[in-house]
């Protein structure tokens, strides 16, 4: 079976890019989460290592190496683990496939690791922009979050993309520091919605 697999990040993209892709599929996979989140405990990266694991796919396409995820470590191991199942990847944005004809690539795992690197690399250049932005801002007399003598309500809170995502980890079992990493949120707002979270198992 020859699959196609798209990711986006819940708080940043829309999946509109990869309808350029008219390639008839026999599935295609579409998760919405951070790709700091590890390929197994994605729900649709899940549905995938099953199939795999059943012997199911022979092909695995992908539009980019930073689909698969953004931590270098995770990419290779994630590569890795679908090499052992002889799992041939195709990588759209370089034309390049991983057992093309059935055979290994000799420079298949060169490739993908520093591709790899290159986007985590990216990630932490677009993390110390927005982190010099807002030192800035402040530094000019801005102020950063909610205007003083403000509120909302909770439902209000809770309907927020970025605290619907840190109820997701939080479900997954995520510690505080991973979701920090993961969302750019403080620990104060993930312990509100944690909190909010038993309030409502209590009231079930």
């Amino acid at each position: 079976m020859r699959v196609k697999y798209n990711r986006v990040s819940t708080l940043q993209q829309s999946g509109d890019r990869f309808t350029v892709d008219q390639t008839d599929y026999d599935l295609v996979l579409f998760d919405k989460v951070s790709g700091s989140i590890p390929f197994k405990q994605r729900e649709k990266g899940i549905e995938l290592t099953n199939l795999i694991q059943k012997d199911k796919i022979s092909e695995l396409v992908v539009e980019e190496f930073s689909r698969l995820g953004r931590n270098t470590g995770d990419v290779i191991q994630t590569l890795e683990w679908l090499e052992e199942n002889e799992v041939n990847v195709v990588v759209r944005n370089l034309g390049l496939q991983s057992r093309p004809n059935g055979k290994k690539n000799p420079i298949w795992k060169m490739i993908s690791s520093v591709m790899s690197s290159l986007y985590e690399m990216e990630l932490e250049n677009i993390k110390e922009r927005t982190m010099v932005g807002r030192q800035v801002y402040v530094q000019k007399g801005g102020k950063l979050g909610r205007p003083e003598g403000t509120s909302e309500s909770m439902k209000r809170f809770m309907e927020k993309p970025k605290n619907k995502e840190i109820f997701k980890l939080l479900q997954r079992g995520l510690k505080y520091s991973e979701i920090q990493k993961v969302v750019g949120c403080s620990p104060k707002t993930i312990k509100k919605v944690k909190e909010q979270m038993k309030y409502e198992e209590n009231n079930i």
